[in-house]
């Protein structure tokens, strides 16, 4: 990885407020992994992949589409593994922390996915995983499949999921010990925006518009025009977020949980 590589990740990581709230989750849960065995898994174009690096431990990752998979590799080097939802390349109890961002939603098996993440975790070991939270109701919801921001466009095989429904899905092999959403309407709103807007942009550059995993921006399209439309527009959109204060019953549109592994299988 070059110095250079790394800069664009972390220049576009401090103007993307987005991201910046999902990775202050992930890491709140987190906590220090110095000297643990830990995977990343779906960590898109790599920027929390290289940020969960400086948390300290020895890290491997995996994504689903290729693309994420390439940007993820050119970031961190090591071992980046594509995988499928399937069995994966990792040995048994090998991991002490896994991390799972947006990925079971757009895999068929979750549920054979989350016992091969049973396998490859110590027994009381960690897992935190990041989702959609599936919404009984939305202000946004409408508007983004209106727009032709779909599950399917996002590679989403089901719209995501409840505290419930996902405590349910991991009991069989983990206990949840904390659960919390984050995101709400202005950022869901800010979120539909930035992803229409790279929609367009795609579209007259007759590029492709999405991938397995949704979106994936890569070091060419920062480069290309991206960081100095996040440069200019970066206050706006943080304060745009910051509206979110306003709605203090309101749930997130992003689901995040903390898990540790039983003893038994």
């Amino acid at each position: 990885m070059s110095h250079g590589q790394e800069a664009w990740a972390l220049e576009l990581y401090k103007r993307s407020v987005l991201k910046q709230q999902k990775f202050r989750h992930i890491k709140a849960l987190l906590g220090d992994t110095s000297g643990k065995r830990c995977l990343d898994i779906g960590a898109d174009n790599g920027v929390v992949s290289l940020l969960l690096r400086q948390n300290g431990g020895d890290w491997a990752s995996a994504d689903l589409a290729p693309e994420a998979v390439e940007s993820i590799r050119s970031l961190v080097g090591g071992q980046v593994e594509r995988i499928d939802g399937g069995p994966t390349p990792f040995a048994e109890g090998e991991f002490d922390t896994v991390v799972v961002v947006d990925f079971l939603e757009h895999i068929p098996g979750d549920q054979a996915f989350v016992a091969e993440l049973a396998r490859i975790i110590k027994p009381g070991g960690r897992l935190i995983v990041n989702v959609p939270r599936e919404p009984r109701w939305s202000l946004v919801w409408p508007l983004r499949h209106a727009i032709g921001l779909t599950d399917q466009w996002h590679g989403h095989l089901r719209p995501g999921y409840r505290r419930d429904s996902l405590t349910a899905l991991l009991e069989p092999h983990f206990q949840v010990t904390e659960a919390n959403t984050y995101c709400k309407t202005f950022s869901e709103l800010l979120d539909t925006a930035l992803n229409f807007g790279y929609v367009i942009k795609q579209r007259r550059k007759g590029a492709q518009t999405s991938t397995a995993k949704g979106t994936v921006v890569t070091q060419a399209d920062w480069k290309g025009g991206g960081s100095g439309a996040m440069k200019a527009l970066y206050p706006a959109m943080r304060a745009w977020v910051g509206l979110d204060v306003l709605l203090p019953f309101f749930k997130g549109f992003r689901l995040i949980v903390q898990a540790r592994r039983g003893s038994n299988k």
